[in-house]
């Protein structure tokens, strides 16, 4: 007869319990929103909330703070949570905790952010739809989708439209990946900023301001964003005026930016599609504001552009930046453009090979080095550097993003 250890039993009755805690909830519209509210409040490890189709009108913000939970809704245009009515200027859905799975639902017009993660890990974006109904403008939510100081992010099918800032938003996060998306009339289509490890790809980013934006900026816990890796997307007629509210960072960016690297370290930007970007299709630029922040480099360190597919674009170059560039450039506007800034000490000698920026594109493509910092310096002397040779060489590519939500799937 087999015998158990109290020991053995004690670790059963533990999983039988844990088993027995994870609940499957089913809720419609016809429950009404304290019940949804409720419900995500009492949630446990392990459940899953199903919102069956239809239409909820919410007036405050959700928050779900339970790890291993699931919410699923019937389809991004099926499901709806509208917060028309939202009384607060909070998100839409914050989620604060772990192992969590957000997919095919829509989050609709809320009054600040659409779904944000805070210090998650494992956070899961997956088939959903956050959108301002009434379109670009500056009173409307800054972010779509927001994982912020969150870990083993995954962004995959998502729609996003109308964000004064970034539709996808990944701010100081580690272990990303953004595939399969489709960003639109927003101020930035995607937004990786001041993150470590980055896969973005196969995305669709058109009729933003800007496209694609990788950035790290100071006066930030989480400074000095590497190994991003940009490629296989489709960055096209950016051309929403940009309508972020005064004195938001991306309400520098030019409408019509395809794909934009800003003081980021390690980013490869290869096989991609960009074309119809009327103020230029590449740009490596550095911070351009004051700031104190003794940690900080604002200049982008080893960037390899290589590979990608270049249409009509650069006839149009929109706002401070754009007619500053082409002052430098001429129209239209190179394919690629770097505003040639470094420190003084690199200027005065060399950078390194491991920090240079580095360009291999098929022969036609066009390119520049502005050198700003020399024209600056030495305006009646100095010209932009057109030629596309004196930027050979290449990079080490980062190693791909493996997260564990794909070894679970």
């Amino acid at each position: 007869m087999l015998k158990l250890s109290a020991g053995v039993l004690a670790i059963a009755c533990v999983v039988i319990a844990g088993a027995a805690v994870a609940a499957e909830v089913r809720l419609s519209p016809a429950d009404g929103t304290e019940k949804l509210v409720e419900t995500l409040i009492m949630a446990e490890e392990g459940d899953t909330i199903l919102l069956g189709p239809g239409r909820w009108n919410i007036a405050d913000g959700l928050v779900l703070d339970a790890d291993g939970v699931t919410i699923r809704g019937a389809g991004a245009e099926e499901t709806v949570l509208s917060f028309k009515g939202q009384t607060g200027s909070g998100e839409g859905l914050l989620v604060t905790s772990d192992g969590v799975v957000l997919e095919d639902f829509a989050v609709e017009d809320t009054k600040g952010d659409g779904i944000k993660s805070k210090g998650s890990d494992r956070i899961t974006f997956r088939n959903l739809r956050v959108e301002w109904t009434n379109g670009p403008d500056e009173k409307n939510g800054a972010y779509g989708v927001y994982p912020v100081s969150s870990t083993n992010v995954l962004i995959e099918g998502v729609t996003v439209r109308g964000a004064s800032d970034a539709g996808i938003y990944v701010g100081q996060s580690q272990d990303i990946i953004v595939r399969n998306n489709l960003a639109e009339y927003n101020v930035a289509g995607i937004e990786i900023e001041n993150c470590y490890r980055a896969d973005v790809y196969g995305n669709m980013a058109r009729h933003n301001t800007g496209g694609i934006l990788i950035f790290d900026l100071p006066n930030l816990p989480q400074q000095g964003g590497h190994d991003i890796r940009v490629f296989d997307n489709d960055s096209v007629d950016n051309d929403t005026p940009n309508f972020a509210p005064e004195g938001n960072i991306v309400g520098s960016v030019p409408m019509g930016t395809g794909i934009m690297v800003m003081a980021n370290r390690n980013v490869h930007i290869f096989g991609n599609r960009l074309s119809g970007n009327g103020t230029v299709h590449v740009i490596v630029a550095a911070y351009p504001n004051d700031y104190e922040d003794e940690n900080y480099m604002f200049v982008p360190r080893g960037v390899y552009v290589h590979d990608n597919t270049y249409g009509e674009g650069g006839d149009a170059p929109d706002g401070e930046m754009g007619e500053l560039i082409a002052e430098r450039t001429g129209t239209p506007v190179p394919d690629i453009v770097w505003d040639g800034v470094t420190r003084i000490p690199e200027w005065l000698t060399w950078v390194s090979a491991e920090n240079r920026i580095y360009v291999k594109e098929e022969e036609g493509t066009t390119f520049a080095n502005a050198k700003m910092i020399s024209h600056m310096i030495l305006p009646w002397e100095t010209k932009a550097d057109r030629d596309i040779a004196n930027y050979e060489g290449s990079l080490p590519e980062p190693q791909p993003v493996k997260l564990p939500q794909d070894a679970e799937g």
